[in-house]
């Protein structure tokens, strides 16, 4: 049966959130900047896809709207940032490869947050 509940947890309405920098890091200064970034994104619960990707299951486009607003105010005052916005449907399409063996998508976590 198809309820309310169902309708929330749809795979087209949890989203990834991705984040793709690009911080110079030729200075100590410019270098501290760009850590304190990283270890921000960590601490909101980010992961590591690649050095400078960094992505996050968000239950709904609510709670990925505070992880934005977050990001936002943790940008260094120098380099650029972008964020993409998928879905879990889409993020589930994407392909890995490392080398020539392809290697599993890490899965949504094993339980519902409730911000």
């Amino acid at each position: 049966m198809y309820t309310k509940w169902n309708n929330r947890l749809s795979a087209y309405r949890i989203m990834w959130l991705f984040v793709i920098f690009d911080l110079p890091v030729v200075t100590k200064s410019h270098r501290k900047a760009a850590t304190k970034f990283r270890n921000d994104l960590l601490k909101d619960g980010f992961s590591m896809l690649q050095y400078s990707v960094y992505i996050r299951h968000c239950p709904t486009k609510e709670s990925m709207e505070v992880h934005i607003k977050r990001i936002k105010q943790s940008i260094p005052k120098v380099g650029h940032v972008s964020m993409i916005q998928i879905t879990d449907r889409q993020f589930g399409n994407m392909e890995n490869v490392w080398g020539r063996q392809e290697v599993p998508l890490p899965g949504a976590p094993a339980q519902l947050s409730f911000f």
